[in-house]
């Protein structure tokens, strides 16, 4: 066995001193291995805002590492022996350092992890694959979590998780305030007073503008601006970001979460699921901070709870439904739904004033909120019969906090509704009433919501039941819209067809966008 060091890759989306392949590392032992690749930056045509926060805060949690004395083996996009995948440059890495081991941390990614599985076999020293525990719920625990299980129901998993945290949880073991869930108090429409204050923004230093160069020279033709970008890209600046939430917009974040504004792109969200995914900031952290905030009287429970059910309830349910289901998740089209992408998805091209200021949030910050994203954007691919991996290519590609473990599930089996309800207890298809009421899109946009069907009427009030029309034999039996057919049965023939012609023609009108807007072919 050879007497070299022990060789620690790390991943872009792992970038933490406390990752579990360094605790109990020696400076003197170890090698730090970091890659840009080609295949990663290009599986799918990234946001190019995200692929400058991936690289940039990749370039500056190694320049961190060097300053405290760390050995970093930094292997940038442009060198020109670069293999272009993660295995090349760990085999490559093998070559320069001959290291006795490998240590790494499970991939978040399927396909990653299935090349990082194949390691042992590649490299003549031990590989030793540690778990993720940056997690709060490992994949082996959801696993038996839902071993058995006829639903698996976030909400029972997020109790799961309230308890072994001790997250608002009072000393008798009951939930604090006496409810789990406080998601009633969490649907206020925006309001005319609404003055959100703006999230931080962090101006590109010399290490970030370097990135920005580099994408634009590399990935011109991908999706998205970069005028606009201010992620944080240290954990100084997402701790500051952190700060700013907690100091500012936490008390609010509760009611408006939900809540949709025109030009008002942030309004009383975190914006942190950049900097938690890359591993810049520690989720439980935020969590107890955000408890803290409660009990110090600085926030209410019911914005307080809903931050929390974010992060150990949606955010770690969906890792273990991902792990739980696939590969086979990538493929399910339980609706059988096989339009193409419409183009105004990447060109913002639309009357339907809802969707073209998503879409244009979307290229301009590469974020959207997350009703933006479920009850906008997902709700009208969901109702126009969208193919769901044309979806899941698109919100892969388009946002910055997008990493396939969280994006999948949330696509195939929230929006789309794919996998046939394992994730979801009904589909969320909404008619134009929902956007309405959530938002101040409506307003001034050029079709009118309050009309139901026919020229200059909204696309989503027709395509909503012509959704349901067509999926009846699937979804009739649905306890939760068991009754919307009662009421479809109850309009006459006429308004019926009429409901049908109008969404037709309408989706007559779509044009399907290039394959290579979101892949290489």
């Amino acid at each position: 066995m050879s007497g070299g060091p022990i060789l620690v890759p790390i991943l872009g989306d792992q970038l933490t001193r406390n990752l579990a392949s360094l605790r109990g590392r020696t400076k003197d032992d170890t090698v730090i291995l970091m890659m840009e690749v080609w295949d990663e930056a290009t599986y799918v045509k990234h946001h190019k805002q995200k692929i400058v926060l991936i690289f940039s805060a990749m370039r500056h949690f190694a320049a961190e590492l060097e300053d405290a004395d760390w050995n970093v083996d930094y292997v940038r996009l442009t060198d020109k022996d670069n293999a272009g995948s993660f295995t090349g440059e760990v085999a490559r890495a093998v070559e320069r350092h001959d290291p006795r081991a490998i240590y790494v941390v499970e991939a978040g990614e399927w396909r990653v992890q299935q090349a990082i599985e194949e390691w042992p076999d590649k490299f003549a020293c031990e590989v030793e694959i540690l778990s993720d525990d940056r997690f709060i719920c490992s994949t082996a625990e959801f696993r038996n979590w839902a071993e058995g299980r006829k639903t698996l129901r976030m909400e029972n998993f997020y109790r799961e998780m309230r308890k072994k945290t001790g997250l608002l949880m009072a000393d008798d073991g009951n939930p604090e305030g006496g409810e789990w869930n406080y998601d009633k108090q969490n649907r206020e429409p925006p309001s005319d007073e609404m003055d959100a204050p703006g999230r931080p923004l962090f101006a590109p230093d010399d290490i970030t503008q370097e990135c920005i160069d580099l994408v634009e020279e590399k990935f011109g033709g991908h999706f998205g601006s970069l005028e606009n970008f201010g992620w944080p890209v240290m954990r100084n600046q997402a701790e500051e970001a952190a700060d700013a939430f907690f100091a500012e917009r936490i008390e609010k974040f509760g009611p408006y979460q939900d809540a949709m504004v025109h030009g008002q792109d942030d309004l009383y969200h975190s914006m942190l699921s950049t900097s938690i995914n890359l591993g810049l900031l520690d989720p439980l952290e935020l969590c107890q901070r955000a408890e803290k905030a409660y009990a110090d009287g600085k926030a209410p429970l019911n914005s307080v709870e809903g931050f929390i059910r974010q992060i150990i309830g949606w955010r770690e349910y969906v890792r273990g439904f991902y792990w739980h289901f696939m590969p086979e998740l990538q493929s399910r089209n339980a609706l059988n739904a096989q339009r193409g992408l419409p183009d105004f998805y990447w060109t913002g091209e639309t009357d339907m004033r809802c969707m073209a200021d998503c879409i244009r949030t979307t290229r301009d910050n590469a974020h959207a909120h997350h009703i933006q994203r479920l009850m906008v954007l997902g709700n009208f691919a969901l109702l126009a019969g969208i193919n769901p991996r044309d979806v899941q290519d698109w919100y892969l590609a388009v946002y910055a906090d997008a990493y396939e473990w969280v994006e999948l599930p949330n696509v195939s089996a929230m929006i789309l509704y794919a996998d046939g309800g394992k994730l979801a207890t009904k589909p969320y298809a909404a008619s134009g009433n929902y956007i309405n009421k959530m938002s101040n899109y409506c307003k001034e946009c050029r079709y009118s919501v309050s009309k139901k069907t026919g020229e200059g009427s909204c696309p989503f009030n027709s395509l909503y039941w012509h959704f349901m029309d067509r999926h009846r034999d699937k979804l009739e039996s649905n306890h939760r819209i068991g009754r919307i057919y009662s009421t479809w049965d109850r309009m006459d023939a006429s308004k019926r067809q009429d409901y049908r012609d109008t969404a037709e023609a309408f989706l007559e009108t779509l044009t399907p966008a290039s394959k290579d807007w979101a892949r290489n072919q």
